[in-house]
């Protein structure tokens, strides 16, 4: 996954008491070794986030369900 500045990004909780965030990626920071993302999140704060394995991807635009095809 390689994500760009303006794309949006859902990442999926740790733990499943706990809803995914989703948020902006305002800045690419550094992609090797591993991509870095200075992201302003939806609540609010801004971090930089380092994707672990499967944990983020770009949120499904409005409307549109994960893995639902058009009929």
């Amino acid at each position: 996954m390689k994500l760009e500045v303006g794309n949006r990004i859902r990442v999926e909780a740790e733990s499943t008491e706990r809803p995914h965030r989703t948020g902006v990626v305002k800045e690419v920071v550094g992609e090797r070794p591993a991509p870095r993302y200075r992201v302003q999140w939806d609540d609010g704060h801004e971090s930089i986030y380092t994707p672990a394995a499967g944990a983020a991807g770009p949120e499904p635009a409005d409307g549109e369900a994960q893995g639902a095809s058009a009929s």
